[in-house]
């Protein structure tokens, strides 16, 4: 039995946790771009009466949650900020905050397991921000926030400390990531 086409989007969108354009779902799934727009409607027909809805921007995508539910979301929002972070959360924290701007795929090879839900947290909380990388607009690049970094009563990333010592480090892993694909 073969999976659907609208199956294959909602677990593309289900598992990036983010927003995906047309173009890039037609790429990964081998299919049309119509046949991914035919695929969207399939999808958001599925989704209607359910908790998550087909969230359209432009010519991208994401999955989210319906409006009846904003409430419930919310006060699990605000339980989730109130709380303390994590080891996983300030470990990842620590690795933005030392990059400076770092894809997620670099944090997941340096913390050695998938880095999504954690981002997810902090960008939430208002720790972390998504930038378009420089070099790449297709990539997205995570940074502090200045909220993050008056909080911690710095006024320049250079003033973490053993910077220079942890940045070569951090840059290290990662470029014997890159030299071993």
């Amino acid at each position: 039995m073969s999976i659907e086409l609208e199956s294959k989007i909602e677990g593309l969108l289900f598992y990036k946790g983010e927003d995906m354009t047309i173009k890039k779902l037609s790429e990964l799934l081998g299919a049309s771009e119509a046949e991914v727009e035919e695929g969207l409607k399939k999808l958001e027909q599925s989704l209607m009466g359910r908790g998550l809805v087909l969230v359209r921007k432009d010519d991208s995508v994401v999955l989210g949650i319906t409006g009846e539910l904003s409430s419930l979301i919310e006060s699990i929002r605000k339980e989730e900020i109130a709380k303390e972070l994590s080891k996983a959360s300030l470990e990842t924290l620590s690795i933005v905050l030392y990059k400076n701007g770092i894809a997620r795929s670099e944090i997941d090879y340096i913390r050695g397991v998938n880095s999504s839900f954690i981002l997810r947290n902090l960008l939430v909380r208002g720790l972390v921000e998504k930038i378009v990388d420089p070099k790449d607009s297709r990539r997205m690049l995570y940074r502090p926030t200045f909220d993050t970094l008056s909080y911690m009563g710095i006024t320049s990333i250079d003033q973490l400390p053993n910077y220079a010592e942890v940045v070569a480090s951090l840059t290290g892993v990662i470029n014997q990531n890159e030299n071993n694909d």
